[in-house]
């Protein structure tokens, strides 16, 4: 495997390293069909449901329509039940699924249940999966791509995972196994559709699990020197995983490429600066284009760069609107070799709720726009000929995906600054750094890559 640096300017170099079916029909019988279930695993009885909450909201069926969200931003629907996780897609988008909640009155506890979303028909639906009892609120649902949803309940010490799918009016369940561990996360769907990792972290090491798609329930993929977070995946098989470490005894957090193939061999992914961290928040495996969140610039900043590239990472001063935090959520795909023309969706959360926010590197510009009333904020996924997709439910719709075409960014653009503190030029362009002679970078192996030496920011 190669790197090239990407370079910034005044924030010293980076280095980076390179890197399912369709359902037919609702499944009647588990796929996949053993269970791997361990001795001693059986849930404790918790409380019942509420009369009546079997009744899941949304199981309407296909009513949701779908429709363009007006502009400027929007507060949440204030009627909404909170949902205690997040509302997860497959990387395909085709299925979603939450934890929501029963019906109730005004006050009333309410009982938690998951609720997978199918979003690649002509309309979108919501089909109710509850059990014989209500979920807890740290519970953490995962779609797969042949519609059944992973679900991970902490009971005791343990980490307990199954599968849910509809059969009939009821929901099936298999028992995929458990894991002792006090905590665990699980990491964004796998693009092979099939696989779900969780992740344990420690202070000194952290464990890398294949929770879902292993042959006998939960496997210990990897152990990695210490403490890791996030979690990218940088190709479409599903073997490239990055995610964000610090080592044990303290020091930066950098962003490190795991590679499953090669029983978790870890290597450097960034190195912006010696001392700064360096986070990876989104990737997209088919233009390369990275989303990078830093404090090379000498503050926290949202930045940009290209996977093996030798091309500077920018942090455009139109991704630090002021009084708002900014957040990547999703990448238009498709792109291919053309990652300053790819539209990145972003959450950005203010005083008056979150919205969305749309930008491409060439752009250079920032719009924003409201959210669906009732938008799981934060989700959502673009079609390759830019239309972004947001699900999202209220009173009046319990299932439905609003579309957004990408705008264009044509027209004058104002004149900013750089992050070094240089105007832009007459084009409105916005530098990462003091503009300098180009120079010529080549591949270099990983691990060598130069942390100082300056390239042009175009």
């Amino acid at each position: 495997m190669t790197a090239c640096a990407i370079e910034g300017g005044t924030a010293g170099a980076a280095t980076t390293a390179d890197p399912g079916p369709e359902e037919s029909g609702e499944p009647e019988e588990p796929v996949g069909a053993e269970s791997a279930g361990l001795e001693g695993t059986a849930r404790p009885e918790r409380a019942a449901w509420p009369e009546g909450a079997a009744e899941a909201e949304g199981a309407a069926g296909p009513e949701g329509a779908a429709g363009a969200a007006p502009a400027g931003p929007a507060a949440p629907w204030a009627g909404a039940p909170r949902a205690p996780g997040t509302f997860t897609l497959t990387a395909d988008g085709a299925y979603g699924a939450r934890l929501t909640a029963a019906p109730g009155a005004p006050g009333e506890q309410r009982a938690w249940y998951p609720e997978r979303w199918t979003l690649d028909g002509p309309e979108p639906y919501a089909v109710p999966l509850p059990l014989h009892q209500p979920e807890e609120p740290d519970a953490q649902v995962v779609p797969l791509a042949d519609g059944r949803v992973l679900i991970r309940r902490r009971v005791a010490d343990r980490q307990m995972f199954s599968l849910l799918y509809p059969t009939g009016p009821a929901t099936g369940e298999l028992t995929l196994g458990a894991v002792e561990c006090d905590g665990m996360t699980l990491l964004p769907p796998s693009p092979d559709g099939s696989s779900v990792y969780g992740l344990s972290a420690g202070d000194h090491s952290s464990l890398l699990w294949l929770v879902a798609g292993g042959a006998f329930g939960p496997e210990l993929v990897a152990e990695i020197p210490g403490h890791c977070s996030g979690g990218v995946w940088l190709d479409r098989a599903g073997r490239m995983l990055a995610l964000d470490r610090q080592l044990p005894g303290g020091g930066p957090v950098k962003a490190v490429a795991v590679d499953l193939e090669r029983n978790g061999e870890v290597t450097p992914l960034l190195q912006i600066a010696p001392s700064s961290d360096d986070r990876l928040l989104l990737a997209d495996p088919d233009s390369g284009l990275l989303l990078i969140r830093s404090d090379a610039p000498g503050h926290d900043r949202l930045g940009w760069g290209v996977l093996g590239s030798c091309l500077p990472v920018r942090f455009p001063e139109c991704l630090r609107p002021a009084d708002v935090a900014v957040t990547p959520f999703a990448v238009q795909p498709g792109q291919m070799l053309m990652p300053e023309s790819c539209a990145v969706a972003l959450r950005i959360d203010g005083a008056a709720g979150s919205w969305v926010g749309i930008w491409r590197p060439q752009g250079r510009r920032l719009h924003q726009l409201a959210a669906p009333e009732g938008w799981s904020a934060g989700a959502g996924y673009w079609s390759r000929d830019g239309v972004l997709h947001l699900p999202y439910a209220n009173a009046a719709t319990p299932c439905a995906v609003a579309r957004i075409e990408a705008p264009g960014d044509d027209g004058p653009l104002p004149e900013t600054g750089g992050t070094d503190g240089t105007d832009g030029d007459a084009s409105g362009t916005e530098p990462s750094g003091a503009v300098t002679p180009p120079v010529v970078c080549k591949p270099v192996p990983l691990g060598q890559a130069p942390l100082h030496r300056t390239a042009s920011p175009d």
